[in-house]
């Protein structure tokens, strides 16, 4: 599989590891998929109890298959994925793909852990350095800084709005130190994102730094993403299934998305937001209009302008079909969430993060309209209730046990260093820490 700008889709392409390294396209574009790969042969093939990592390597051989062999897929999806997703019922109709069972307990592990070792992999085969610039919101953050912690031959910088992250997010991606610089960002998600979008395009930083990115926005963070959407359908027997998307970035969504374009059966996509709803919106309206993010509880979806969002259109402008007829958008406030995280415990007894409860309500309401005959629909849970203490005893009036590897980063202490939402500011930081 090749890759092109979404912003150039003439331009020059560029194979997977290319697209890894320099995480945008040189005209400010996302790097996307030229042309079409298949994965429905190689899944038919599996046994429907068959393990993640074995669903992940099927599935990334013919992605693959144009830089890596057989056996290196195989190695790497062993070691990118000792951790793997559990699937849950609430009621025949209703299912829960639990995403949270990796080491910093939030859905973005598989995605970090599997580029983390792409790249440790091909820098020290080729004896050089990198530099990962991340902008998150919360769950990105500590995600690849566990992630990429004392990974050979990498220092990563995580941007982060302060104020604006759960305690224990703040925790995890403030303490770990060594290779890894938390930035304290004077600002928003948006003023986070668009400073590691402008150091990308600053050609002095470029000339003497090897800048990437971890986000969404690298190919590396998304495809992987796309292999919890395949498994899930594996286990389900290949039959058609919808998917209700917590949705912050649109990452998550638009790797879904392109699972569909590589062979799933997936009958609908529920993009649930919270009050920061511009794609909703634009669904309604045909107009996109981005603005600036409103706080709410579920922190890791406060985005005004989300990036994926260009390639997420694109996807369904090149496949010929009206994005209406495969998405549906759902805005969910915080007194709706609430509710919701307290309802779930009260009759299921189960405790939802935020995140997760907007998508649960979500799914409810598109089940609710739909026909009995609709497909089923798996809800994707994306982060464990415990990084969400506060809000999850405000609504439940209890607090979920707390895994043992989150209660060892509440005893450590906070290392960050507070920042202004500048480009400048940012520029300070990698000079006077990596210039050599």
């Amino acid at each position: 599989m090749r890759y092109t700008s979404t912003r150039d889709r003439g331009g020059a392409e560029v194979g997977f590891r290319t697209a890894v390294f320099q995480g945008l396209a040189p005209d400010g574009g996302l790097f996307h998929p030229v042309g079409e790969v298949s994965v429905r042969g190689v899944l038919e093939s599996l046994p429907r109890n068959a393990p993640f990592a074995e669903i992940a390597a099927a599935a990334l051989q013919p992605l693959l298959a144009e830089e890596f062999s057989p056996e290196r897929v195989a190695r790497l999806a062993q070691e990118a994925f000792p951790f793997e997703p559990q699937l849950t019922s609430l009621h025949p109709r209703h299912h829960v793909l639990e995403l949270f069972h990796g080491p910093s307990c939030a859905f973005k592990d598989f995605g970090a852990s599997f580029l983390a070792h792409v790249m440790e992999d091909s820098l020290v085969e080729h004896n050089e350095r990198a530099i990962i610039l991340t902008a998150t919101s919360g769950d990105t953050g500590s995600a690849v800084a566990r992630a990429f912690f004392r990974r050979r031959n990498i220092e990563v910088v995580i941007l982060y709005p302060s104020g604006r992250v759960s305690p224990l997010q703040e925790q995890q991606l403030t303490t770990l130190g060594e290779n890894v610089t938390a930035l304290e960002v004077s600002g928003s998600f948006d003023d986070c994102q668009r400073m590691v979008k402008e150091a990308f395009r600053d050609p002095a930083l470029n000339e003497r730094f090897r800048l990437t990115s971890a986000n969404s926005i690298n190919l590396g963070r998304l495809l992987p993403q796309a292999l919890y959407y395949i498994a899930a359908s594996v286990w389900f027997g290949l039959e058609p299934l919808s998917f209700c998307v917590p949705s912050g970035n649109f990452g998550n969504l638009t790797a879904g998305v392109l699972a569909w374009r590589w062979g799933l059966e997936v009958e609908r996509f529920i993009a649930a937001t919270n009050i920061n709803d511009v794609v909703p919106e634009y669904l309604e309206t045909g107009e996109y209009r981005p603005r600036p993010s409103a706080q709410t509880y579920a922190n890791a979806m406060d985005v005004g302008d989300p990036s994926n969002f260009e390639r997420l259109r694109l996807l369904f402008e090149e496949y010929g079909e009206d994005i209406n007829a495969k998405l549906v958008g759902e805005r969910v406030d915080d007194a709706e969430t609430l509710a919701a995280m307290q309802r779930v415990r009260r009759e299921y007894g189960v405790f939802l993060d935020p995140h997760t409860a907007i998508g649960f309500l979500a799914a409810e309401r598109y089940l609710e309209r739909s026909p009995r005959s609709a497909a089923p629909v798996v809800t994707l849970a994306t982060a464990h209730p415990a990084k969400f203490l506060e809000v999850v005893e405000q609504a439940t009036g209890e607090r979920p046990e707390i895994p043992e590897r989150l209660a060892r980063t509440l005893q450590l202490p906070k290392q960050a260093v507070m920042v202004e939402n500048t480009l400048a500011a940012l520029s300070e930081v990698l000079n006077a820490r990596y210039s050599r």
